[in-house]
């Protein structure tokens, strides 16, 4: 949260992390604030995947959701949202390697799994990559 509270101040944009209550929350889901950030806990019987769905579905504002769950992704990308993978997130954070930076990896020298260009990007790897550097 501290880390988040930092990258806030720093870049000036709205953060809402939510977390899990499902088990031990309060009938209605609980919102608080923590340097900045806006803390939601979903409520009693309901997940924080389903309350960031309802979340993202609520307005029609697109939404960069900082998420490695795939059907969270999923549902991001219907909803006209930029899912971002907690990964590439925390390097951004971190100030790693920034989005559009080539980092080889292992799997990278082995043969290319689809057809295409290897250097071009897919559409949504291109919105991916269009989020991550706004943030």
């Amino acid at each position: 949260m501290e880390a988040l509270a930092a990258y806030r101040r720093r870049t000036g944009h709205s953060i809402t992390v939510v977390f899990d209550a499902w088990r031990g929350g309060s009938e209605r889901p609980t919102r608080t604030s923590s340097g900045g950030v806006s803390v939601v806990y979903s409520s009693l019987g309901e997940t924080a995947d389903t309350r960031i769905r309802k979340i993202i579905s609520r307005d029609d504002v697109q939404w960069i959701v900082v998420s490695s769950d795939r059907e969270v992704q999923a549902y991001a990308w219907r909803e006209g949202s930029v899912p971002v993978g907690s990964e590439d997130f925390l390097r951004k954070l971190e100030g790693g390697p920034q989005a559009g930076e080539f980092v080889p990896l292992e799997e990278d020298y082995g043969p290319p799994r689809r057809k295409g260009s290897p250097r071009r990007l897919s559409k949504k790897e291109k919105a991916v990559d269009r989020a991550l550097k706004k943030l």
